[in-house]
């Protein structure tokens, strides 16, 4: 008898202990839905499904209110009782129509968004996988709202509401990876960072210095990679993915590996992408001033301009690259979570082609314009703990080491010089942040931040003819950048459908530059520069949701962005003719912006959402006429260029609108279209304005989609439109390198469009196939401001193997 009362206490804790994991499917493929979030807003608990599709919610025992939502999927919302009667499975119907969704960038930790004042976007793994972007560039225009220039077939530079490079910022696993010298000039470091191993990608748009400080005034692009998977049973997790992939305007050749194993308290994660590009073959139909036919190759030393068998390849663009990523994470218990992760990617040498498309005196202005291998390492330690105590609830420590290596490699047509300039950056950083429930109405996210950024800079000239070597001219001067910031946000819930949100941040930046390693190049009247200061930064927003189907949200925030090392001391030539040389007497520009959205769900098939913004960008620093020793040219490289700097000399502000439409047709299809329309004016010298540079045309993406059982089908097509001359800004006018002829004969940036077709089949449980047809009608185009024309007509297929 009390062998018999002892094993039936065993099974009913056994049960109990089972009933603890949900397992969150889809209701169309009975398939297990991974990274679907469970969520209580009111205890703000939070955890996520593993590759099964399960998630251990016994601290959500007796929680009158959970949340399973999963970007696609209509939410659903159970009590934990509830869970029980329906034996913690849960299906989840696919859906876009959504007003509310689990975000992280915001404010660092998970939020709903219907709580948040700001517009955020999020793509999601199911995105990712149906459209198959080649790099982390391709997979932020997947969400239609941010544009992307490319210099070269190797890069992608994202704009983002008239903004860029310097004035976005880029986190990975919530670590900053902007660096000193990100320059306003193009920026290619999102290549990166692998698509394959990305979990969620989610952009934040407007002001978000208040969290992240310096850079945040177009928007926050965050990335957060696989996260090693504990197993919620006895028996260990093992799942991963293999894929490959094939397009053929690059002829891409794409292999991708990672795997998860998983036991109760440890669990690692291993990553590994090759991607091998050739050169990019443009579409055949387009304007003629796009097409290059030659290439320059050296032959029994001399620089000989080859005509190519096929003019339509953009030569030289081939190159390759690989990423690494190892996880390792121990959670002893539910209070600690600890997470190691190691990343590492390198490019190699590949072409900068907007520069092998300049001329002089009728032929090639370069023999070579290369960028060296390009390499990004980073070591990150991230400690999760859980007090619930007078201080906070929970708190994320983050450590941080990176290291990035960059080059560029040039020579003019004829000339036996090949220079060499060559950076590194190490990047400290440490990140403490807390989250605190004040009773019922008031969360409090609150934080501090350290960065020490250690720039070196060398340069050199080589001789081809002798292989001799001698000291030339570096990028940058020797420097340091640090910053020091303090943080608190409030979330205010003033009633069940008001919540209000405000913060502060103090930052203080310490630059000191050293110029002594170009005195010899430069006859520069300071040897130093040192700049400490400090910006203080904040926000105040408004969300209003009359009732489930309706969002108001209003935001006012500023933002700002401290002179770097790229700004202050970097010595270029920016265009024919012009050459960029240090300024040490920079101050910290400053944004100030008003976003107000709307969003409605009508009768569960038609969602509409329009956010209208006005940015202010104060101070800004934009480059300028300057003299060097009462000097307004020099000779640079053996031509006489007019010296430029960067220098606080304007005004800018931008203007626009970002419309979505999502229709629910019956049958299984759905037809969304985003459209992103912008202006932005710069103020110029002599007080007549310019449109700016980084306020794109017009674009958008209307999208035909078809989802049966394990079938997806997308029919799409994306778009620009015409930018016009004298709609351009002043310094893109004269880059006849890049752009179409007019009528006139004047730069110009023609509209343009392509026709798309995507499809993905689950062949079975383990393995699916998906393949596309991009730009159908070959036409031949570039993104505005952009290098390099994008692929012509591509195939793209891929197979992927889960286990």
């Amino acid at each position: 008898m009390k062998t018999r009362i002892t094993f039936l206490v065993f099974y009913f804790l056994l049960m109990s202990a089972h009933s603890q994991t949900l397992i969150v499917k889809d209701k169309q493929t009975n398939e297990p839905i991974e990274w679907a979030t469970v969520y209580n807003e009111t205890q703000k608990l939070f955890v996520t499904t593993n590759a099964k599709g399960q998630a251990d919610i016994s601290d959500f025992k007796n929680v009158e209110i959970i949340q399973i939502r999963s970007l696609g999927y209509k939410v659903v919302e159970l009590s934990y009782e509830a869970l029980k009667s329906a034996t913690f499975i849960v299906y989840l119907s696919p859906s876009n129509l959504n007003l509310n969704e689990v975000v992280v960038s915001a404010a660092r930790w998970k939020q709903a968004s219907n709580n948040v004042p700001q517009k955020i976007a999020s793509i999601s793994p199911r995105q990712i996988a149906l459209q198959n972007p080649q790099t982390a560039a391709d997979l932020l225009s997947i969400s239609g709202k941010v544009y992307v220039q490319k210099s070269q077939q190797g890069g992608g530079s994202p704009m983002i509401r008239g903004f860029a490079t310097n004035r976005l910022l880029y986190t990975i696993d919530g670590v900053r990876m902007n660096t000193a010298i990100f320059r306003g000039g193009n920026v290619q470091n999102v290549i990166n960072l692998d698509p394959f191993a990305t979990e969620n990608t989610e952009v934040l748009f407007g002001p978000g210095s208040v969290i992240y400080g310096s850079d945040a005034i177009g928007g926050v692009m965050s990335f957060q990679t696989l996260v090693p998977e504990l197993s919620l049973d006895d028996n260990p997790l093992v799942v991963g993915k293999a894929v490959t992939r094939y397009s053929s305007a690059n002829k891409e050749k794409t292999g991708h590996f990672d795997i998860n194993i998983g036991w109760k308290k440890w669990a690692l994660v291993t990553s590994f992408t090759s991607w091998n590009f050739d050169h990019l073959r443009q579409g055949s139909h387009g304007p003629d001033e796009y097409v290059k036919p030659y290439y320059v190759q050296r032959i029994d030393s001399t620089d000989q301009v080859i005509t190519q068998d096929d003019p339509l390849l953009q030569i030289p663009t081939a190159y390759s690259q690989i990423n690494f990523m190892q996880k390792l994470r121990f959670k002893p218990n539910k209070k600690w979570d600890f997470q190691y992760g190691f990343h590492f990617s390198e490019t190699s040498t590949y072409g900068r082609y907007d520069r092998h498309n300049r001329m002089k005196n009728g032929t090639s202005r370069y023999a070579e314009w290369n960028y060296g291998p390009q390499k990004w390492l980073m070591n990150n330690l991230t400690i999760q703990h859980t007090a619930n105590n007078d201080a906070f609830d929970r708190m994320t420590l983050r450590f941080a080491q990176q290291n990035f290596v960059e080059s560029r490699i040039d020579r003019s047509l004829n000339s036996t010089e090949r220079n060499i300039t060559a950076e590194n950056v190490d990047a400290y950083s440490v990140n403490v942040d807390f989250i605190k429930n004040v009773k019922a109405k008031h969360t409090l996210y609150y934080g501090i931040e350290y960065i020490l950024n250690d720039v070196t800079s060398t340069g050199e000239v080589v001789d081809i003819s002798t292989n001799v070597t001698t000291n030339g001219a570096s990028r940058y001067p020797e420097s340091t950048w640090q910053s020091m910031a303090v943080y608190i946000n409030d979330q205010f819930k003033l009633s069940d459908k008001i919540t209000l949100q405000g913060g502060l941040r103090y930052n203080q930046f310490v630059l000191q530059s050293d110029f002594s390693n170009n005195l010899d190049f430069y006859p520069f009247p300071f040897k130093s520069a040192n700049i400490n200061d400090g910006a203080l930064t904040g926000s105040l927003g408004v969300v209003y949701r009359p009732s489930q189907s309706w969002v108001f949200s209003s935001n006012f925030g500023t933002a700002f962005r401290s002179p770097n090392v790229d700004d202050i001391g970097k010595v270029f030539d920016s265009e024919p003719g012009a050459v960029t040389v240090p300024n040490p007497s920079l101050e910290a520009e400053y944004a100030y912006n008003l976003d107000v959205s709307v969003a409605k769900v009508f009768a569960e098939v038609l969602k509409i959402d329009l956010t209208g913004y006005y940015t202010i960008l104060q101070n800004a620093m934009v480059r300028r006429p300057y003299q060097l020793n009462g000097q307004d040219s020099i000779n640079y490289q053996g031509e006489l260029s007019e010296v430029e700097a960067i220098q606080n000399a304007a005004v800018a502000n931008v203007y626009g609108i970002q419309a979505g439409l999502e229709i629910k047709i019956p049958a299984g299809f759905t037809f969304s279209s985003q459209l992103n329309y912008q202006i932005g004016e710069e103020e110029l010298d002599d007080g007549t304005v310019s449109p700016s540079r980084h306020a794109a045309p017009m674009f958008g993406v209307s999208r035909l989609t078809y989802n049966v059982n394990k079938l997806s089908l997308q029919f799409y097509i994306n778009y620009q439109a015409r930018r016009d001359f004298e709609d351009m800004a002043v310094e893109e006018q004269g880059k006849d390198e890049i752009y179409a002829k007019d009528e006139n004969g004047n730069n110009y940036s023609p509209s343009w469009y392509t026709i798309n077709v995507k499809g993905m089949y689950q062949i079975s449980d383990h393995f699916s196939v998906s393949a596309g047809l991009e730009n159908i009608t070959d036409q031949r185009y570039r993104s505005y401001s952009s290098g390099i024309s994008a692929p012509g007509r591509n195939f793209v297929m891929s197979i992927k193997a889960n286990f």
